[in-house]
């Protein structure tokens, strides 16, 4: 019984190609919006996560004033000093590594042309606390960073833009007064979180920067690497009591500095893309809804045109549950029929849309099955109401209808 409603619910769709089509297009559109909106969500949402997990492994980054970001609140806050990177190291137990950074906004020159750029005086270690990897060339050495040699490793926008195609290691980049020689090249890193370029940047030994560009022994932020992950917290204890200590502030005063873990930053980011990604599958859910009234409303019509046949069908023996089952599974595979040619669109869609926004494309079955289901749902509720009311049609005045 089941598989002949089947076929007569496929014949008088095909019966009525251009009705059938503009019934289930609300279906369609609703289940491919839902789709691509949580699909596109999910690899935004993997994107963050894998740029915060680029910044370094169980990262800590310290810096003076209440808190991280623009507009963090530092006036009156004193710089932090070599003195404190030393303390740090010695005094704090699981520590990979402690990195002071002095940055400098500067114009660089090189081969006639011009860029302005952000200079990094630092370590050796920043590079594989912050995990960038050389292209080309090599990074300063302990005796280079120690004197505070006239060398730098610059990122691959800074490579192109005053250099255009050619190699730049060993050419020279004049920064003010002094020429530096670029002696490596860092792998790309693309855009940030933030929308900030990773390679446009200069790095040179920490001296170097603080002697030549700042005038100054003040370090402006440290990234501290704890070996272990599960020591993160504890670490992170232990900093802020040393510093508060180094910096002399009382039992009831407010810290004048932060210390700020990568995790929590990319939970932060990722939770916000979660919630937006569902407040926008929500407004594309209600697309389905709207398509659901569609159905309802074509299948009171097909009960309206084909109440004859109804009439024919139970004076000939037709039982209403098998009348019902007819309607029922008509308007089922509208919708069945809606939500697969939506999953294909979504399909296409998200892919599209994932190589604009150059976010990794992730398949979630879950939300497709999902969406198929709710559309095949849709089709139950919404076909209830023309179903039954065929099914309870008086046979006598159904025959009579013209």
């Amino acid at each position: 019984m089941l598989w002949n409603a089947v076929l007569l619910a496929l014949r008088e769709i095909r019966r009525n190609l251009m009705r059938s089509f503009l019934t289930v297009l609300g279906i369609v559109i609703g289940v491919s919006a839902v789709i691509t909106m949580v699909t596109l969500g999910n690899g935004a949402t993997r994107s963050v996560s894998d740029q915060i997990a680029s910044l370094g492994s169980n990262l800590l980054i310290i810096r003076p004033g209440q808190h991280l970001g623009p507009g963090r609140d530092s006036a009156g806050a004193a710089a932090f000093r070599t003195a404190d990177v030393e303390a740090l190291r010695s005094q704090v137990a699981g520590l990979a590594a402690v990195v002071p950074v002095s940055s400098k906004s500067v114009t660089l020159v090189a081969m006639s042309r011009n860029w302005s750029s952000g200079v990094t005086g630092t370590s050796r270690d920043w590079f594989a606390t912050g995990k960038w990897q050389v292209a080309a060339g090599r990074i300063f050495n302990e005796a280079e960073e120690r004197a505070g040699a006239a060398v730098c490793v610059i990122g691959d926008t800074l490579r192109r833009e005053l250099f255009g195609g050619q190699d730049p290691v060993g050419r020279q980049v004049r920064v003010k007064q002094f020429s530096c020689e670029v002696i490596g090249l860092l792998a790309s890193k693309g855009q940030s979180t933030m929308g900030n370029d990773q390679d446009d940047l200069v790095v040179m030994p920490l001296r170097t920067v603080q002697r030549r560009l700042t005038g100054s022994v003040d370090v402006g932020s440290l990234m501290i690497s704890v070996r272990d992950d599960g020591a993160m917290d504890a670490a992170k204890e232990q900093i802020t009591w040393l510093m508060r200590e180094r910096r002399h502030i009382g039992p009831g005063d407010n810290d004048d500095f932060s210390v700020m873990d990568t995790r929590q930053i990319a939970e932060t980011l990722s939770g916000t893309t979660r919630v937006m990604t569902g407040l926008l599958g929500a407004v594309a859910a209600v697309s389905l809804l709207v398509g659901g009234i569609g159905i309802m409303n074509i299948m009171l019509v097909s009960v309206t045109e084909r109440t004859r046949e109804i009439g024919i069908r139970l004076a000939i023996g037709a039982l209403e549950r098998e009348v019902l089952l007819q309607f029922l599974v008509e308007a089922v595979a509208l919708a069945s029929l809606g939500g697969l040619v939506g999953i294909v669109l979504a399909t296409l869609a998200s892919m599209g849309g994932a190589a604009l926004m150059h976010v990794p494309y992730l398949f979630n079955p879950g939300i497709n099955l999902l969406s198929f289901g709710f559309s095949a749902a849709i089709g139950v509720v919404f076909g209830y109401v023309p179903a039954q009311r065929a099914a309870r049609l008086d046979p006598i005045e159904a025959l009579r209808h013209e």
